[in-house]
């Protein structure tokens, strides 16, 4: 375990009557950890294989196709050091491959381990990501597979995010399209979503628990940002993504399916006979 807690007494319990549901802020105490200055981060991202990185000019629509965004002119470690003046947003993806953030990662969500087991089971694939984005740089409308606690180290942003059921915003063929691989997780945008949006403000010493594909758009403030996503599997997630990919084979064969449950439904007749067909088809 870390020499002090990332969490206080005060942001489990929060956690406890939040998860696994309900999107709501934290405290934690990462702020100035050494693993998480610019100059460590660049040096972690030298490290990572080119597949655990992403880097692309931070101004962008809140809905933008992933084939429109533009390349990056910048390296990504120069893009790192400048961060303040690059305009650009850069992820860093599954940093537990870099043993010092691995352990940094199982120490932060071991503290979590006693809320979490008891609702949505043992804590699966556990990855942390770390986001470095330039003064007003936009992460597009998206929604993400895992449980996930952001916590923001440096700088200031605004996350907005959108009720994860409400087939207004997106119709069910394209949660199914995600969890077959057809679909990338940015999501079209229109502008009378806004109205549906929770806006929540994020400074060092936040961190903000955001439920599994909760859709969300993220406005960074006029400074650079570091935040830092730990994120873990369920079996309820893989059980709802693969409920989900048995629905998109049914709607192949002309049906219309019914969406799966949400949490704690568990999905399981769907699951297990797509994973049936997948195991056949090897």
């Amino acid at each position: 375990m870390p020499s002090h807690p990332a969490f206080p007494p005060a942001s489990l319990e929060a956690f406890a009557a939040l998860y696994p549901g309900s999107p709501g802020k934290l405290a934690h105490s990462l702020v100035g950890h050494p693993l998480l200055t610019l100059d460590a981060l660049a040096d972690l991202a030298g490290k990572l294989p080119e597949d655990s990185v992403e880097y692309n000019p931070g101004k962008l629509p809140i809905g933008i196709a992933p084939e429109d965004v533009p390349k990056s002119k910048l390296g990504l470690v120069e893009t790192i050091r400048t961060i303040d003046r690059a305009g650009s947003w850069v992820a860093l993806k599954r940093i537990e491959q870099v043993p010092e953030y691995g352990a940094l990662l199982r120490d932060v969500l071991a503290e979590v381990k006693d809320v979490v087991a008891p609702r949505t089971g043992k804590m699966l694939q556990l990855e942390g990501f770390v986001f470095i984005t330039s003064p007003g740089g936009v992460t597009p409308f998206h929604f993400d597979p895992e449980h996930n606690i952001l916590m923001q180290i440096r700088g200031s942003k605004v996350m907005t995010l959108f009720p994860v059921e409400d087939e207004e915003l997106f119709a069910a063929p394209v949660h199914e399209a995600f969890h077959l691989g057809e679909h990338h997780r940015n999501l079209p945008w229109q502008d009378d979503f806004a109205a549906k949006g929770l806006p929540i403000d994020l400074v060092p010493g936040d961190a903000l628990h955001v439920p599994v594909k909760r859709p969300h758009w993220v406005q960074n403030g006029p400074e650079p940002s570091i935040s830092l996503s730990v994120t873990w599997r369920s079996e309820w997630t893989y059980a709802e993504a693969d409920a989900r990919a048995f629905n998109a084979l049914l709607r192949k064969a002309g049906l219309h399916p019914k969406s799966p449950g949400a949490f704690p439904e568990q999905n399981r007749a769907k699951a297990l006979a797509f994973r049936a067909i997948r195991r056949i088809k090897g």
